[in-house]
């Protein structure tokens, strides 16, 4: 018979195999980012409003949004894994979550031409057996290009931004809108990944091997 990869690793390492995570979210982008790692993922939407605060910075507001979002779902889901997650695009200290129709859509883009602007992505994440959560925040800086009205109403007639804060998905039509990125790739699409295995390590988990 085939050996148990996944136990053998745990045992290697130390660590519990995680193979499967309820992703408190509706988001298409952050549930392949979860699955392209392996994981079966449960999609569990948690509601959440995401009411705007012009008081809260928006790295505040990211983090809030993920543990609410979390909170929405995890009692639901006792014996899993469960993880809520949020995305806010910052210029000049100015959140941008997304755009309630086209004009909105068109007026984000023309204050991101030519500038640079963060994008921080929380997660909150409650592992089996832990007694709490796990909350962590990425944050990435993108420089768009310089963009013509033209470009950008094209871009907003594709539909694409209505459903992405900030106004745009850096892995869709909008890679044509950006000059470069400082940081973490997957920040800017909706979930780092990179730090989210490496809390799963640190927390006594890895992700299974098993079929």
């Amino acid at each position: 018979m085939p050996a148990d990869t996944s136990n053998s690793v745990a045992r290697i390492i130390g660590s519990t195999p995680l193979g499967s995570i309820v992703l408190a979210s509706g988001s298409p982008r952050r549930e392949e980012l979860l699955r392209s790692i392996g994981l079966h993922v449960i999609v569990e939407p948690s509601g959440y409003a995401e009411p705007d605060d012009p008081e809260a910075s928006p790295p505040t507001l990211a983090k809030r949004h993920a543990r609410a979002k979390l909170d929405a779902v995890q009692a639901r889901y006792p014996s899993e894994a469960v993880v809520g997650a949020d995305t806010v695009v910052d210029i000049g200290s100015r959140p941008l979550g997304k755009p309630r129709d086209p004009a909105e859509a068109t007026a984000m883009l023309e204050m991101l031409s030519g500038r640079v602007h963060r994008v921080h992505t929380a997660y909150a994440l409650r592992l089996p057996g832990a007694a709490g959560c796990i909350e962590r925040l990425s944050t990435t800086a993108v420089r768009f290009r310089h963009l013509d009205r033209d470009a950008i109403l094209e871009y907003v007639a594709t539909g694409e931004p209505m459903d992405k804060a900030g106004a745009y998905g850096i892995q869709g039509r909008a890679s044509a809108l950006v000059e470069s990125i400082d940081g973490d790739y997957f920040t800017v699409v909706g979930f780092p990944l990179g730090d989210f295995i490496r809390t799963l390590r640190s927390s006594g988990f890895v992700l299974s091997t098993a079929k």
